[in-house]
């Protein structure tokens, strides 16, 4: 992900550095997603985090520098598990498979939304200056699924017909879709039939010899 020069003055903080800022983005991002970017100013951050206004203004001297590296916090937490071995690069249907169960089975809570989501929705209501950022960020997400998806099909465990990035785009919707009515019907029913769509279909493109050796 390209960062700008706060998250690169960053790496070069102390320890009790990178610990105080830190937390301000745990407590910046929480915040956000409670009462949104507008009602989310340097008073509210300040006494959450437990620090002083030179020290927030010295590490985020600006709200938009601050939703920025909220924007990175929040994006290295969900890029970073999809890239994890648990998932396997995502180039077999088992891996989407797995995918689908951590969020249906595994009972994560699910009544918070996708954080990236959330933000997502509070920041395109702003004039920040951060689109380009967030785009960013779903698209390296989405990148994530292509990327395993066109392995599948070079390796033959999907059909030639399937189409990559229009797969990658399915399961994104998907998730977000899904996991958006789930949150607001308190149940995720609409979150496992949004994924289960999408993975069933992902299966019509499955190859004959692949199902032989599964």
């Amino acid at each position: 992900m390209q960062v700008d020069n706060g998250a690169d003055a960053a790496q070069k903080l102390t320890a009790k550095g990178q610990a105080t800022r830190e937390r301000i983005l745990e407590h910046a991002a929480a915040l956000i997603y409670r009462k949104g970017v507008h009602a989310t100013n340097n008073e509210l951050v300040r006494r959450a985090a437990g620090v002083s206004g030179s020290q927030l203004s010295h590490y985020f001297p600006t709200k938009e520098s601050l939703v920025l590296a909220v924007i990175d916090w929040q994006a290295d937490s969900v890029l970073g598990f999809h890239r994890s071995e648990r998932f396997a690069s995502f180039d077999t249907v088992e891996a989407f498979q797995d995918w689908m169960d951590f969020f249906v089975l595994s009972g994560r809570p699910f009544e918070d939304g996708c954080s990236l989501g959330s933000l997502a929705s509070e920041i395109v209501k702003t004039d920040l200056v951060v689109n380009d950022r967030l785009a960013e960020v779903f698209a390296q997400w989405r990148e994530i699924f292509r990327v395993g998806l066109d392995r599948m099909r070079q390796l033959g465990r999907i059909d030639a017909s399937a189409d990559p990035a229009r797969l990658a785009d399915m399961f994104l919707a998907a998730y977000q879709g899904g996991m958006l009515l789930a949150q607001v019907a308190r149940d995720i029913g609409p979150l496992q039939d949004a994924l289960s769509a999408a993975v069933d279909h992902l299966r019509t493109f499955v190859t004959s010899d692949d199902q032989r050796m599964g």
